[in-house]
């Protein structure tokens, strides 16, 4: 089906107005933020700062990102409003010609391939271009009649509440995956005596890594970063290296076996811990790293990790967390030592343990790893519906 061309100024008009000055300074009028890549939904500023020139927003209007529009940071600031908004002359504010195109529609057209395509083809240096009103609005795109918008839009919004929902489906399974998982180890773990502290079982107390300025690119000393314990294992390829030459105590020197653990780090990651691989032997980790050394004649390092894991001691670590800055927390080398810790439990109990949880977690990664996969098809499913859409096959 071939649709006329048509260009965008005879749909759109550019918005020419300016917030007042006193409304800036009174916060009267939000500021945008920013614009999501991926909903396309406006994110409004906290504070009414700015430094630079200004456009107004009316509800209605379609708002364009000057910078990111090919990435999808294109929305519509809806009827809902009952008042304007602002956003710095970087984004353009539109209002659509209702006679001749559906907003919904459009805004679906210019989040699209097909759009970007088009972007590529007729504006001078592409998507890399800051999109003016100038460049914008003489593309020209297809637009069928208005019915026949509105039947595409029902389509289109038909099947993308079904991708959603399919996404939910997808998030719920993984959460209570992770969520039986946990509850398995709360379980397990709650049968244990642990009275003694960890310190008991510790040999090398914990260390907290070298200080020093690194970079992914540099060539010095490889240096495991916080990230690297996220999700309780160590991950070798988060790993940055020393600036300039650093003298380094032998005692920082990783060892395979070494257990690390996060002193400080986001919420969520402050304890998190693993097992230090050969491959980062006599590498060093960053400051926000400790590195400690069990008794493996009394504690298998796996059993270690996933007691580190547990519910029980993920709420001591939040409880125990302490920092001025709410989104950066820390628990120290005394905190840590004085942990509960099950010292009694016989080897051969903690590696009956480990076999049931590895098993557990295996089903659980393999759970994950199906859903990485649906989640690629599911990423994908939307631009193949919108490329039908606006080539007329829908």
């Amino acid at each position: 089906m071939k649709w006329p061309m048509v260009k965008l100024g005879e749909v759109l008009t550019e918005r020419k107005e300016v917030p007042s000055q006193e409304s800036l300074l009174s916060g009267s009028v939000r500021i945008v933020e920013k614009i999501g890549f991926n909903d396309g939904k406006i994110q409004l500023r906290i504070d009414g700062k700015t430094k630079t020139g200004m456009i107004l927003i009316h509800p209605g209007d379609i708002v364009v990102s000057g910078i990111n529009a090919a990435k999808g940071a294109i929305a519509i600031y809806g009827k809902e409003h009952t008042g304007p908004i602002t956003a710095t002359i970087h984004y353009g504010a539109y209002i659509p010609n209702k006679e001749r195109v559906d907003i919904n529609f459009l805004w679906w057209l210019l989040r699209s391939r097909t759009f970007k395509e088009l972007l590529l083809e007729y504006v001078p240096g592409g998507i890399k271009t800051e999109l003016k009103a100038k460049r914008f609005l003489p593309i020209p795109v297809p637009i069928p009649s208005l019915s026949e918008q509105k039947r595409i839009l029902a389509r289109i919004e038909e099947l993308a509440k079904k991708v959603e929902e399919a996404q939910r489906h997808k998030i719920k399974a993984t959460h209570e995956a992770q969520k039986y998982m946990n509850a398995c180890l709360y379980s397990i773990m709650s049968t244990l005596n642990s009275t003694a502290h960890f310190q008991e079982v510790i040999t090398f107390k914990p260390r907290s890594g070298p200080s020093f300025v690194t970079a992914k690119n540099a060539t010095g000393i490889p240096v495991l970063m916080p990230s690297a314990v996220t999700g309780f294992g160590v991950n070798p390829q988060k790993v940055e290296y020393s600036i300039e030459p650093a003298l380094i105590n032998e005692k920082d020197r990783l060892m395979a076996g070494d257990i690390l653990i996060a002193r400080g780090n986001k919420i969520d990651q402050v304890g998190n811990a693993g097992i230090v691989p050969s491959d980062c032997a006599n590498w060093v980790c960053a400051n926000l790293l400790m590195r400690l050394q069990i008794d493996t004649a009394r504690v298998d390092r796996n059993f270690c990790i996933y007691w580190l894991r547990s519910p029980q001691i993920r709420t001591l670590v939040r409880q125990q967390m302490s920092g001025t800055n709410p989104n950066i927390q820390k628990i120290n080398q005394q905190k840590i030592l004085a942990f509960p810790f099950p010292a009694k439990t016989p080897l051969s109990d903690q590696r009956r343990i480990i076999e049931y949880l590895d098993s557990l977690q295996s089903k659980v990664d393999e759970l994950k790893k199906l859903q990485s996969e649906t989640q690629k098809e599911l990423n994908a499913l939307m631009p193949s519906i919108l490329d039908k859409a606006f080539k007329g096959e829908l």
